[in-house]
């Protein structure tokens, strides 16, 4: 089944860098799991606010600059985070990224700096973050729904 973009989703990549946006919307076609865009250019105050809740952990947000983009799993109409769901979610996002030759970066898997040379899988490659901080002694940061393009 192909899915597409909603019209709220489209209008949620309005102020995102063009290149994303473009990814964004061929990733949609190739997905197993359906997906909508939740966040893309942020303001300050937006940012400071999810700082505040936790959500975030920076006030240099990639979504402040248009260069970032928060993707919502979809069961039918129901969102969903079951971090399954975003694996294959990034694995649409890598396949589309390598194919228009954008750097793309998952905010389930922050030490990998470009999904689409990952030479695995996006499952895999959310472990090996995962297991890089448990070594560190360190809490590893999963944000699944967050990809964020390199200039």
């Amino acid at each position: 089944m192909t899915f597409k973009l909603s019209r709220r989703s489209l209008r949620k990549l309005k102020g995102v860098d063009p290149k994303l946006a473009y990814l964004v919307k061929v990733a949609i076609t190739k997905t197993n799991v359906d997906f909508g865009v939740v966040c893309g250019l942020r303001t300050m105050k937006e940012q400071i606010e999810l700082v505040e809740q936790g959500a975030s952990k920076t006030y240099k947000s990639k979504h402040l600059e248009g260069l970032a983009v928060d993707l919502m799993a979809y069961c039918g109409s129901r969102a969903s985070w079951e971090i399954s769901l975003y694996d294959d979610i990034a694995e649409a996002v890598a396949e589309s990224a390598r194919e228009l030759n954008v750097k793309i970066r998952w905010g389930a898997a922050w030490t990998v700096p470009n999904i689409a040379e990952w030479n695995g899988t996006m499952e895999e490659a959310m472990n090996s973050y995962i297991d890089l901080r448990r070594m560190q002694n360190r809490r590893p940061f999963i944000d699944a729904p967050h990809f964020e393009i390199i200039p």
